[in-house]
């Protein structure tokens, strides 16, 4: 199968001027995060006929893909156009090329939305405390409430001692309940870094009248500094939403940019199929299962900020959001609309015709095939979380260096 072939610097255009481009690594995951361009989406070329049709939408959408000399490129095209892609080429030279003209290549997984991060700290000067000033407080009874913004699963297999689990997404829409006093501090923690970022910055973003720090370096951080960590917690905050919850988060998405939108609105986005419209339903999956808008993908809004390669790997394409409260669609739209993206969320809809059931999950690559991240599990070496957060203190400089990413923070 002879493939047309691009250049690195058709690619570095693509991205320059918000061009749709899938730049897919079709390398496994433990290999892909060993370096890639800072937009390249993971998809192991045996994953193909498992993930494209979920996450490459549309069929023309321009595909490039890439590898590191494994030979996965001519197989990996036979796939696509197998299920019907007709807008295929090939990175010649693969990740070697990339290299070679000078160009950036960011380790681990999830790498732009944590660099985004990171730049959202460094403009905003989000503020933090340490694992020891956090366990003084847990230690003097403070009036605190520690709110892990993970998802629930990764807060059940371990957790600061007496945080409550509020995945990040429902933090404008739950801190209400989980600290309805003005005078508590809240405490927004993760196991890493950008996840409590972000959830920190949201909850400053909406104006709650509470001080606000995330847990700086989360449980590894906790870790590190020799505390010790809760298991098989399963306290969940309840729906409680800031005072003026509902216009606050408005008013955030409106200063990032996101345009709300109606049925006549999402029909005519639909219809255009030389675009790559993503729809996704913000809700946590016990409710998307009771009853979703057709159409609509499940993924919580803090896990699609943090893992916006994976549900979105068409860079350049748009995003519909949906919520039937509105809050975490408006929280969730504003940080993607700061990261580049074109993006919109639905008024409405809910009082019509729902389907049920739960939502659509792909199935789990070979855990060999896996990269093993730093921040999950109880079991990582202490060298390996270290390095990890020497790496991310350095992307905001990497960003600058690769200079495609388009971020901009409010």
């Amino acid at each position: 199968m002879k493939l047309p072939t691009v250049g690195p610097a058709d690619i570095r255009r693509a991205l320059l001027l918000r061009e749709e481009i899938a730049l897919l690594d079709l390398r496994y995951e433990a290999a892909f995060a060993t370096g890639h361009p800072l937009f390249a989406a993971n998809m192991a070329a045996d994953r193909i006929e498992v993930e494209a049709e979920v996450r490459l939408p549309r069929k023309n959408v321009p595909i490039v893909l890439y590898d590191d000399g494994e030979e996965l490129v001519e197989a990996g095209a036979e796939r696509l156009a197998a299920l019907g892609y007709t807008d295929v080429s090939a990175l010649g030279g693969g990740l070697k090329a990339w290299r070679a003209a000078g160009y950036e290549a960011f380790e681990d997984v999830n790498s732009y939305s944590k660099a985004f991060g990171e730049l959202v700290e460094s403009r905003r000067h989000t503020p933090s405390l340490t694992a020891d000033e956090v366990a003084r407080l847990i230690a003097d009874k403070a009036n605190i409430a520690i709110l892990d913004v993970r998802r629930f699963d990764e807060y059940a297999t371990m957790n600061i001692p007496g945080s409550v689990s509020v995945p990040g997404a429902e933090l404008v829409l739950r801190a209400g309940q989980a600290a309805p006093d003005p005078d508590t501090t809240i405490i927004v923690n993760c196991a890493g870094r950008t996840r409590s970022i972000i959830g920190t910055q949201s909850l400053i973003n909406a104006g709650v009248p509470n001080r606000v720090h995330a847990l700086r370096n989360g449980t590894i951080g906790w870790t590190l500094a020799r505390h010790t960590l809760d298991h098989g917690s399963d306290r969940r905050g309840a729906i409680g939403p800031v005072e003026g919850g509902l216009a606050k988060a408005r008013d955030v998405a409106y200063r990032a940019g996101v345009r709300h939108v109606g049925a006549n609105e999402m029909s005519a986005l639909a219809t255009q199929t030389a675009r790559t419209l993503y729809r996704f339903d913000v809700r946590d999956a016990e409710e998307y299962a009771a009853g979703h808008l057709p159409g609509f993908r499940h993924y919580p809004g803090g896990q699609l900020v943090q893992e916006t390669d994976m549900a979105a790997p068409v860079r350049g394409a748009r995003i519909l959001l949906t919520d039937d409260k509105n809050i975490r669609a408006d929280m969730t739209a504003s940080w993607l609309a700061q990261m580049g993206w074109e993006v919109y969320v639905l008024e409405g809809g809910y009082d019509g015709a729902l389907e049920v059931g739960p939502p659509h999950v792909l199935p789990k690559p070979n855990p060999a095939h896996r990269y093993r991240r730093p921040y999950e599990g109880t079991d990582v070496a202490e060298a390996a979380m270290q390095a990890y957060l020497e790496w991310e203190y350095g992307l905001v400089e990497q960003l600058r260096r690769d200079g495609t990413h388009g971020f901009y923070v409010i």
